[in-house]
């Protein structure tokens, strides 16, 4: 008899988040789903890992824990040293559903993204899945997450019946279109587009009079592209975005240049 798939779950919105828990209830009966998840959010922490202070797990229920004022990255590494064993590691890790998209250069900000990319440091697959919302988030409310459970279950199922898609050290990055799941048009495989950045923040004073900054949130715009769809597009095309990532991060197409300019 075969035993049942190991599966670990993070986020990077939180032990209470919402899409966590859709996430879980949707994994739940593809095999044993573990969760190790930050205490509070942790969004746009990057790939970080807590070195210069201790971290402790909390037990929040059976199999389901949280983990100190710990980063996205910090779940996965530390799961498997308190959660699981060498003879014993996750078949998969999924990291999300996030609240909010994960599209273009903001995968390097993303802690749902960095958890990904930790699993397959490990050598283990990994995926991240974000759901894309418009209106200031009214289209989570309305649509909630079952566009996005159902496809993380059907590429789960699809990953357990053969096998993880990619090489070592490339995880999956998916992004959920914000519409009903009756208006989806299926999956597209994406490559990462380009956004386009501005750096608005706010300065405000606190009752004492000291200046402090609070780092504002940009605006979803995107530089127009050729050639194969992007993310953007596809979600605003209403498919479901599915980009495969590599952690290398050579710019291979201007080593000669670059030699020849030395």
């Amino acid at each position: 008899m075969m035993s049942r798939k190991q599966i670990l779950i993070t986020n990077d919105d939180g032990f209470e988040s919402e899409g966590l828990m859709a996430l879980v209830e949707a994994l739940k009966p593809l095999g044993h789903v573990s969760v190790v998840a930050p205490t509070t959010e942790k969004s746009a922490c990057g790939h970080s890992l807590t070195l210069t202070r201790p971290l402790n797990f909390v037990e929040v229920e059976k199999d389901f824990y949280k983990l100190d004022d710990g980063t996205p990255t910090d779940c996965v590494f530390l799961a498997l040293n308190k959660v699981f064993m060498k003879e014993k590691r996750p078949d998969i890790v999924i990291s999300g559903i996030n609240i909010g998209a994960n599209m273009g250069e903001d995968i390097t900000y993303s802690g749902t993204a960095s958890a990904a990319m930790e699993a397959v440091l490990q050598g283990i697959p990994g995926i991240a899945i974000s759901q894309v919302y418009k209106d200031k988030g009214e289209s989570i409310k309305e649509f909630g997450y079952e566009l996005a459970q159902k496809s993380i279950v059907t590429l789960v199922e699809k990953i357990f019946a053969n096998e993880f898609p990619l090489p070592p050290r490339k995880f999956l990055n998916i992004n959920i279109p914000p519409v009903p799941t009756s208006e989806c048009n299926g999956f597209k495989v994406t490559r990462a587009g380009n956004r386009l950045y501005t750096h608005h923040a706010e300065v405000h004073h606190n009752p004492r009079g000291k200046e402090y900054y609070w780092i504002g949130l940009p605006a979803l715009g995107w530089m127009e592209t050729q050639g194969h769809i992007t993310d953007f597009e596809a979600i605003n095309d209403g498919y479901v975005s599915i980009t495969p990532v590599h952690l290398d991060m050579t710019s291979y197409d201007d080593i000669k240049s670059l030699d020849a300019w030395l």
